[in-house]
């Protein structure tokens, strides 16, 4: 009898499975294809870039601007690079021309063959606590999204470069520069920059430069329209309370060490010494102030400045027609030049005990920028111990290396070709008290 049951049944069982079937079909229709997220979207316009040459090196990151026919990334990614290579997370390779950069905004413009749209700008400037993504490849893990907040709408980094950052708790290393900063949409933000602290690494703090700003940049490059912002020649201080005290003067304005000869400064009459207190009618409460006074008298062609000298305010007119447009830099990343024939590790800016650990590194080094750590002990070079004091490089190095723990690793460094790095800042606010050169 259970088995004539089950016989009975039977046709009742295929009966519901085609209706469940017929069912996942019609959904399916009503539906229609998965579509991906924002993110996903925004992803797809993300590359990794890499130098043209045969050296095959890992320089950043970039993403595909508005109308699809550029990327942009940051002008310290591409160095001096006429052209890259941009990968996408599909592996597409193009490789293309850096048609633009502005290194004082840290800013490059790549030019691409027509094709897909790139990342929109968001309708809104974004908000404090915001959720934020960064895309990019953060130390070459290529394709990472990170999450995070708004932290501050108007930072300004850089005390000699006239831009205020968004800055952002989302996780960003060495290799995430030039990639976006998104919304929740996938809709561009801005350009990731800077991370703080002189570290290299990331510490909850990350900058970004406005997408309203980089729409700005961007234009200015591609149109030519973008005046370069002139070479000063000044090296300069923020009068803090300690200079101010020893002075008797009030804490603010611009101190000036040194001024280059023949520079813009020198040829209007500054001189080592002068306190500068105001620029084109802009009063330097704030250090970062003479940046956007100095940007905002450009048009002009000079700017007028009141300065202290000798306890005595002068007033001077400051010519902005620079000689050769390469902008105000200040913490650059120096490249060891390409004619010196041989390096010892000191005058790579190492400093070593008799064990050959690591004691010291300077900012500049080419040895920090290939990876060489405070602590590391270096066993051997190119395979071979070596007598440390003495040894020379003439050529591109295998170092092996003991990290504190015992951990060993290779680094490859090549003094004649350093990668550009992460420029170094002072800290959380960044506006210390450092000497500034304009």
């Amino acid at each position: 009898m259970q088995v004539k049951g089950e016989k009975r049944q039977r046709p009742l069982r295929y009966v519901g499975e085609a209706l469940a079937a017929l069912m996942v079909l019609v959904l399916a229709a009503l539906v229609g294809p998965v579509q991906a997220s924002p993110l996903d979207q925004a992803m797809d316009k993300v590359y990794t870039v890499r130098s043209a040459d045969a050296e095959d090196r890992f320089l950043g990151s970039a993403f595909l601007w508005q109308d699809g026919t550029v990327a942009v990334t940051n002008a310290h990614v591409v160095g001096a690079a006429e052209e890259v290579r941009l990968i996408d997370r599909h592996g597409s390779e193009t490789t293309a021309l850096v048609i633009a950069r502005d290194p004082v905004r840290d800013v490059a413009v790549i030019s691409l063959p027509e094709g897909a749209t790139g990342l929109q700008l968001a309708p809104d400037a974004p908000q404090l606590g915001d959720e934020v993504f960064a895309l990019g490849a953060p130390l070459g893990v290529e394709f990472t999204l990170t999450e995070g907040r708004i932290s501050s709408l108007a930072r300004q980094t850089d005390i000699a470069v006239p831009m205020l950052m968004l800055q952002h708790d989302a996780a960003v290393n060495p290799g995430s520069s030039g990639g976006p900063l998104v919304d929740t949409e996938g809709r561009l933000l801005g350009m990731n920059s800077q991370i703080a602290d002189g570290s290299r690494m990331f510490v909850g703090i990350a900058y970004a430069i406005p997408a309203s700003e980089l729409t700005r940049i961007v234009t200015g490059l591609i149109e030519e329209t973008l005046p370069p912002f002139p070479k000063l020649g000044l090296t300069a201080r923020p009068v803090d309370r300690q200079v101010a005290e020893a002075l008797a003067i009030e804490a603010q304005g611009l101190l000036i060490d040194a001024v280059a000869p023949g520079s813009l400064a020198e040829t209007s009459g500054l001189k080592p010494g002068d306190i500068i207190t105001r620029a084109s009618g802009t009063t330097l409460t704030n250090p970062g102030d003479f940046a956007f006074a100095i940007e905002s008298a450009i048009a002009y062609g000079t700017a007028t400045l009141t300065l202290r000298r000798a306890g005595q305010e002068q007033t001077l007119t400051l010519a902005l027609t620079a000689a050769e447009p390469t902008g105000l830099r200040t913490r650059d990343i120096a490249r060891a030049p390409a004619t010196v024939a041989a390096y010892s590790l000191a005058a790579l800016g190492v400093t070593l005990d008799p064990q050959g650990s690591v004691t010291a590194l300077t900012d500049n080094s080419p040895a920090l920028l290939a990876g060489l750590a405070k602590g590391d002990r270096i066993l051997a070079i190119n395979g071979t111990p070596q007598d440390l004091a003495a040894f020379e490089l003439t050529g591109p190095a295998l170092l092996l290396l003991e990290a504190p723990g015992g951990a060993t690793r290779h680094i490859r460094l090549d003094p004649w070709h350093a990668p550009e790095g992460v420029r170094p800042v002072g800290g959380a606010n960044v506006l210390d008290p450092d000497v500034v050169v304009f």
